[in-house]
């Protein structure tokens, strides 16, 4: 299928379509997920040679539910029936954009402890490893992944650096304290928030081996003008300094949230109102593919006014457009406005996705 569009200065673009299916005949459904990583990971193939690391980042995401679909409960963290979408990215170098890879849609009542994760995990990682056999792989955890099966997992794998956010508990606020008296007296003399940071060796029972724990100790003042302590607690496998690993390497997954933010208000990812649990499954995957598409439109507008836009601002100022379109036995063709307020930004993208001018 051809389209033909009319930008800048009425000179006509030729956009050659070429759909990859996400799945074939006899693959089953477990198996689609893991296409659909293999699927992103053969696009992004393209960077081979200049990928110095990979960052690999897990995250759960709400889903509330109003109906009757299958494998909805009710969850008392969230206080509403719902489903735990668990969702992948990968980042590489120092790159900006987190690309998501895997989209699963699990139960309400599923843990982010349970087997199904690690699994997911392993083989998301043995595909980066086979696309960047060269690359350092990095994973970025929050808390609700740490427990000693993930741990002994994580530290199985060879040549993987990890950061798992981890709950605190009373041996570990014991060894902060030393860091939270420091950080009360920086807080004083500057009557602002202070933080210090120092690292301590931990073993909980159920380890089998003691780990690295970063400590970040701080003070924080609330809306009454009163300190109060806020300590955190981060487990690696790093051998950088505190400071560096909390704020380098742990803090900014937290741009994970944006892309999360994107999928459920720019894409509306949360929309699993179908009553079969595979069917939402289904829905789930073509909000991740659409997804897919948007993202690579960001990255072909890295030059232009839309470099950073979210994906609703790219949908408002792209595809929102009216257009006149022509059908005949061979092709159609879309006659697009001479002008409109980002014709420019427009014709520039669509050249980097591979338009040519007739």
């Amino acid at each position: 299928m051809q389209f033909l569009g009319r930008g800048e200065h009425g000179r006509s673009f030729r956009l050659r379509d070429s759909p990859v299916p996400l799945s074939k005949p006899g693959f089953t459904k477990e198996q689609l997920n893991i296409r659909k990583v293999g699927w992103k990971i053969s696009v992004l193939k393209r960077l081979r040679g200049q990928v110095r690391q990979v960052t690999i980042d897990l995250d759960p995401s709400n889903d509330p539910t109003h109906g009757q679909q299958q494998f909805t409960f009710f969850n008392a963290h969230f206080d509403t029936h719902r489903y735990l979408p668990l969702l992948g990215f990968l980042s590489f170098n120092d790159e900006p954009e987190q690309y998501l890879v895997t989209a699963v849609l699990r139960p309400g009542n599923a843990s982010e402890k349970h087997g199904v994760v690690i699994g997911l995990l392993q083989r998301l990682v043995d595909l980066v490893r086979a696309a960047f056999p060269q690359a350092t792989i990095k994973l970025r955890l929050d808390g609700g992944f740490a427990c000693p099966q993930m741990f002994a997992y994580l530290d199985r794998v060879p040549g993987l650096a990890y950061v798992c956010d981890m709950a605190k508990n009373a041996v570990l606020e014991r060894a902060a304290e030393p860091l939270l008296a420091s950080a009360r007296q920086l807080a004083q003399l500057t009557n602002q928030s202070a933080q210090v940071f120092g690292e301590c060796q931990y073993q909980a029972r159920s380890w089998e081996q003691t780990r690295r724990v970063i400590i970040k100790a701080e003070i924080v003042f609330n809306q009454r003008g009163e300190p109060k302590d806020n300590p955190r607690f981060v487990v690696t496998n790093h051998r950088q300094t505190p400071k560096f690993i909390y704020k380098k390497a742990y803090c900014s997954c937290g741009e994970i949230e944006n892309r999360i933010k994107e999928l459920h208000h720019g894409l509306e990812l949360d929309r699993t109102s179908c009553p079969r649990f595979w069917a939402n499954q289904f829905r789930v995957l073509l909000t991740a593919a659409a997804y897919a598409l948007m993202q690579e439109i960001r990255r072909q507008a890295r030059r232009t006014t839309l470099a950073r836009a979210q994906v609703t601002t790219l949908r408002e100022h792209l595809f929102k457009l009216s257009a006149r379109i022509e059908e005949s036995v061979r092709r159609i063709v879309v006659h697009l406005p001479q002008s409109f307020p980002y014709a420019l930004e427009w014709t520039s993208i669509a050249r980097q996705l591979g338009a040519a001018p007739s």
